[in-house]
């Protein structure tokens, strides 16, 4: 909630605001509350979720501000990372919950900041390539659509890339 609130902070100074999220579920109603909260602010969010992602049908204009995907594909992915842009001096998190309540309230679950400038940049690129896919990812809206992204003319699938990005690092 705290790097949420910097995130909105940063937004009402007309400071460059953004978060990032990849979970497999988002259904926190408190978090979520958060995240519009930041949407309403200007935060630029962006959720990646493979799975179950609640989204408050009355926001509708929000979720039509809330960038939200879900990409499932060959691998099966199970990676939770979230990215606060934090005034250019991004904040980035890997955690073993996902935002929910179950998680949240009822287990002891871990989350840790990346600290390592190469590991942190490298967590950075694979979301970003996510966010770029137009093959596998899926827009998940309030309606529950779950149509194709179907951006750019150039066919993007973030799994191979991904693949291609690690395999070059070599």
């Amino acid at each position: 909630i705290q790097l949420i609130e910097n995130e909105i902070k940063h937004a009402n100074k007309k400071k460059p605001a953004k978060i990032i999220i990849k979970l497999n579920s988002l259904t926190d109603p408190i978090l979520i509350s958060y995240l519009y909260k930041a949407v309403k602010a200007n935060v630029e969010v962006h959720l990646i979720i493979r799975g179950i992602l609640t989204l408050d049908k009355k926001e509708e204009k929000l979720n039509q501000k809330l960038n939200a995907i879900s990409i499932v594909d060959q691998y099966l992915e199970h990676a939770r990372v979230m990215i606060f842009h934090n005034n250019g001096k991004e904040k980035v998190y890997i955690s073993s919950a996902d935002w929910m309540v179950r998680n949240l309230d009822h287990r002891i679950e871990v989350a840790a900041p990346i600290l390592d400038a190469r590991i942190k940049k490298e967590l950075i690129d694979i979301i970003n390539i996510q966010l770029k896919d137009n093959q596998k990812a899926r827009v998940l809206d309030a309606e529950l659509l779950n149509k194709y992204v179907t951006s750019g003319r150039i066919k993007y699938k973030s799994q191979e890339q991904t693949y291609n990005y690690l395999k070059g690092k070599k």
